[in-house]
């Protein structure tokens, strides 16, 4: 097997220089004409302070130079619409095109957010509309759709439990976190004021019903449970888990961000889940990473709706949709405005377009391409655990450590084959874990070849062990200093 493989060998690449180090004295990207009206000095029109005087370096570039630039960095973007993104928990699926066509209608795009709601309409019945869809997905009573990304819904939802509990005379100490849960959740408990306590898994990789029995008590204000949870393992004793809970006027919080393996099958009010979050980025094909447009709508029960953070959108007599602020038992405003309005339009076209046959579908060929790649690497990969998976699976690097070869340097390798890694080294409760989630947009000619990287990466990493040690081999850059990109980043260039 050479360094090169058919995937990538036929790439052109260019090591593309900063673009400091380009351009020429005297080049520019525009002409303009000669001044027919007297000149005024800039500093008659703005304060000295206000400029700045030549900047050291600064490269002198035509607009040629600048397109290409910036055109050849794009090619070097490993993005959804490019290939397969296999990050188990953080599931980046395809963005379908009606998505942004419909997002972009003027109507959607220059919607201000401080327009008053009679002129708002159509924005305001998109949430409406969006909050029942919601609401009915998930077997829940009310949504909001304020919370910005997934945690800031974690967050949200507990602070709605405190609230809860303070209107019963007191919030309680605990909120109980599964060690199967995503790894935001302690954080979310430890901003709400409540301390996290640690439920064990059992050997099938869920909720130890023994153990929660033992700790639950009045103290305790709610569970998060992850469901299916990060072994990609759906939590059969949920409904059970939520019994225990209630009996001892406990509130469920369940970290609905991965739907995908549910939508149409089964619903998490009907377990007897108290509130939810649901990251539209993760199952409604909202567009995902680089740092944001999030979206993490909240829904919750009968019991926690005069909780919901203000405004709520209403539908009042007349037929006039409004936002009403008299809501005495809210936590508050927890985002300016009411959410990500684009992020909204995005996620109510996905579901009105598929309807509830295609979301149905959307499931079962989720977990149907995670059990697909369970098969072809089962044997190539250890499975720490061999209860059914649902929409991801995780694999171990334990058969490759034999050989020293660890988990990031099989998610380095399978660079070299033109793939994003799988998430690695999480879930914490599996050593040298790969966490790999298809999700349904994937075709099986794509499936396929992320599965013969992955098969020929354990043969490597058997028969030339520091082949995969070494890699990335095609990539531009090759292996980084990690610690020390993290710890001492350059965040600025200074010419030398």
């Amino acid at each position: 097997m050479t360094k090169e493989n058919p995937r990538t060998s036929s790439h052109f690449q260019i090591n593309e220089p900063l673009v400091f180090e380009q351009g020429a004295p005297g080049r520019h990207a525009f002409d303009l004409p000669e001044l027919d009206v007297p000149a005024i000095p800039v500093t008659e029109i703005l304060s000295p302070v206000l400029l700045r005087g030549d900047v050291a370096g600064m490269p002198e570039l035509g607009e040629v130079d600048v397109v290409r630039h910036f055109t050849r960095l794009s090619t070097w973007n490993y993005h959804i619409d490019l290939g397969l993104y296999p990050l188990g928990s953080c599931t980046m699926k395809y963005n379908p095109k009606i998505n942004e066509l419909v997002a972009r209608l003027e109507g959607f795009s220059t919607a201000h957010p401080y327009m008053p709601a009679e002129l708002s309409q159509g924005a305001l019945e998109v949430q409406k509309m969006l909050e029942t869809a919601l609401a009915e997905i998930s077997g829940m009573d009310a949504v909001t759709l304020q919370p910005a990304a997934g945690a800031h819904g974690e967050l949200t939802g507990i602070l709605m439990i405190r609230a809860y509990h303070e209107s019963k005379g007191r919030p309680r100490q605990t909120v109980l976190v599964p060690d199967s849960a995503h790894g935001t959740n302690p954080a979310s408990v430890t901003i709400s004021g409540y301390e996290v306590q640690n439920i064990p898994s059992t050997p099938q990789g869920t909720v130890d019903i023994v153990r929660l029995r033992e700790i639950v008590n009045d103290d305790v204000a709610a569970i998060m449970v992850t469901n299916p949870n990060t072994l990609g393992i759906f939590e059969s004793d949920i409904a059970e888990v939520c019994e225990i809970m209630h009996a001892k006027g406990a509130l469920v919080y369940m970290d609905g961000a991965n739907l995908n393996a549910m939508m149409g099958i089964a619903r998490p009010g009907d377990f007897g889940i108290d509130v939810l979050h649901i990251n539209l980025h993760k199952t409604f094909t909202t567009p995902h990473g680089g740092g944001g447009p999030g979206s993490g709508p909240v829904a919750v029960k009968k019991i926690l709706e005069p909780f919901l953070p203000i405004p709520v959108v209403a539908l009042k007599n007349g037929g006039n949709y409004l936002f009403d602020y008299d809501r005495p038992q809210s936590i508050g405003k927890m985002k300016a405005f009411n959410g990500q309005f684009g992020m909204h339009v995005r996620a109510l076209c996905y579901i009105l377009a598929n309807g509830p046959a295609g979301l149905k579908e959307v499931s079962e060929t989720a977990v149907l391409n995670a059990n697909y790649i369970r098969a072809k690497l089962t044997g190539a990969y250890e499975l720490p655990y061999d209860s059914p998976t649902l929409h991801e699976v995780v694999f171990s690097d334990k058969l490759q450590a034999r050989f020293d070869v660890h988990v990031a340097d099989i998610g380095k390798r399978l660079m070299d084959y033109g793939f994003h890694p799988p998430t690695i080294s999480f879930p914490l409760i599996v050593s040298g874990a790969l966490m790999i989630e298809p999700t349904e947009t994937e075709s099986r000619q794509e499936l396929d070849a992320f599965i013969d990287a992955m098969l020929a990466i354990a043969k490597e990493a058997e028969a030339n062990p520091e082949l995969v040690r070494s890699a990335p081999h095609t990539t531009r850059i090759n292996r980084v200093n990690e610690a020390a990109a993290a710890r001492k980043p350059v965040l600025r260039w200074t010419q030398t």
